[in-house]
């Protein structure tokens, strides 16, 4: 199995699925950006943001089916409900472009983390996703994910226009 990296995506990218979608969340500008991995699912590329360590996510249960916890919850999250299906072409690999040493750290140690139990990661992203396309999910969990069907269809656009306008 293909070893995973992690990616910034193009604001705007991220923008343009926010006009369909507002549960795609926004792209912090600062010094920490929008971070996730990518991996195949489906027919499509997806991006699945990361969320930096908080004390809520020691917290949340380890069955929870919409998040993966990484070392859990000590190194943050993988939010698969907020995954969203990503042109390559509007993804850019971040770690070498990282300079603040500390913040790379916490990276490393997420993608090596993520790296080792990817196996578990991907079986979980199927089992969620099968259960959102067969509207087998809680009341509270639709309502926190991207409507991925929707942005499945406007990426493939997007995609359609990049290539026309090229």
């Amino acid at each position: 199995m293909k070893q995973l990296k992690l990616y910034y995506l193009e604001e705007n990218y991220i923008n343009y699925l926010r006009k369909f979608d507002t549960k795609v969340p926004y792209n912090k500008r600062r010094k920490r950006p929008y971070i996730g991995i990518i991996y195949t699912f489906e027919n499509h590329n997806y991006f699945a943001p990361l969320s930096s360590p908080k004390e809520k996510h020691l917290k949340m249960s380890n069955n929870a089916i919409d998040i993966f916890k990484i070392q859990n919850g000590t190194l943050g999250i993988i939010n698969i409900n907020n995954m969203l299906p990503t042109p390559l072409t509007c993804a850019k690999e971040i770690l070498p472009l990282i300079k603040d040493q500390k913040y790379k750290i916490l990276l490393e140690k997420q993608l090596t983390y993520i790296n080792n139990h990817k196996t578990k990661l991907f079986s979980q992203i199927k089992q969620f996703y099968r259960r959102y396309k067969s509207n087998h999910l809680s009341k509270s969990q639709y309502e926190r994910c991207c409507n991925f069907s929707l942005l499945e269809e406007k990426s493939l656009e997007y995609q359609d226009n990049l290539f026309i306008n090229t």
